[in-house]
């Protein structure tokens, strides 16, 4: 896979970035995150984080991410990319109220639980930071190539690579998303082969399905990376079926895998998801 630098400018938030980086200079990434990224009172969730700028070909879109406090380890810190949903913007990985839509409050609930963990959070944002991701979009859905979601990932996977995020671990990325941002995760299996160790899927399927429509392909990446699923079982988005329709063709295949499914939810993060999913990854870490 031939990676695209992207232009990323890096600005300390408060809900505020920076443009591009002919206009500001390049600052240099911190090496660890504060002692106490993310405050809880019980009805607020704040966690600081930095905001970056890449570009996916045309537009440059916020990059949200933080790292761990305290010393990297020697190869870097593994880190977690957060694939949004649709409509819940890339600041909800990092600011959520108890009463926010789609458990909204379990998804910052997780980046802090992953920030304790040891892993860095990085949240991606689509296009106007509240559409959906292409994976399951046509034509995009099968010329992923030619998508601007496809560039947006290539050029982050890039800024790993040359440590435009801190000091990360490129050979320890794990992959996690919402509805579409779940679909999202799972187009990591399908399109970036080896770049990530471990997903974990919340209200989704395959990435090319979408809502009740879900059609797997003969055969899976046979190096399909061992998946969390966390689904509600009343989910009327995203029939619960079809995450059982994929889970089960890679259990068939000898995939690992694991499920939680929530009797009495709909779609939404499940209240599981911030002790699961950092288990799931320290696991393959």
């Amino acid at each position: 896979m031939t990676h695209i630098t992207l232009s990323m400018v890096v600005a300390l938030v408060a809900g505020c970035s920076r443009g591009s980086r002919g206009e500001h200079p390049q600052a240099e990434p911190p090496s660890a995150g504060p002692e106490r990224a993310c405050t809880d009172d019980g009805a607020t969730i704040r966690c600081e984080h930095i905001v970056s700028r890449f570009r996916d070909g045309r537009v440059s879109r916020r990059v949200r991410w933080q790292l761990p406090p305290g010393e990297p380890p020697e190869a870097g810190w593994p880190a977690v990319v957060v694939f949004q949903g649709t409509g819940h913007g890339s600041i909800h990985s990092f600011e959520a109220a108890v009463d926010d839509a789609w458990g909204g409050w379990w998804q910052a609930r997780l980046t802090a639980s992953l920030l304790d963990e040891g892993f860095a959070v990085i949240a991606p944002a689509t296009r106007l930071d509240a559409t959906w991701w292409d994976t399951n979009v046509l034509p995009w859905a099968y010329t992923w190539d030619r998508s601007r979601d496809h560039l947006l990932v290539q050029g982050l996977l890039d800024g790993v690579d040359a440590g435009e995020l801190g000091p990360l671990d490129p050979g320890s990325l794990f992959a996690t998303g919402i509805s579409s941002g779940g679909y999202m995760s799972s187009r990591m299996a399908l399109s970036y082969p080896g770049a990530f160790r471990a997903l974990a899927i919340q209200s989704a399927s395959w990435a090319t399905c979408g809502g009740v429509a879900c059609a797997l392909p003969v055969a899976l990446p046979a190096d399909h990376p061992p998946t969390l699923f966390l689904h509600g079982e009343q989910d009327e988005v995203v029939p619960v079926d079809t995450m059982w329709l994929y889970q089960e063709a890679l259990e068939a295949q000898g995939t690992p895998t694991e499920v939680i499914v929530e009797p009495e939810v709909h779609h939404g993060w499940l209240e599981d998801a911030p002790v699961a999913i950092p288990d799931w990854f320290v696991a393959e870490r």
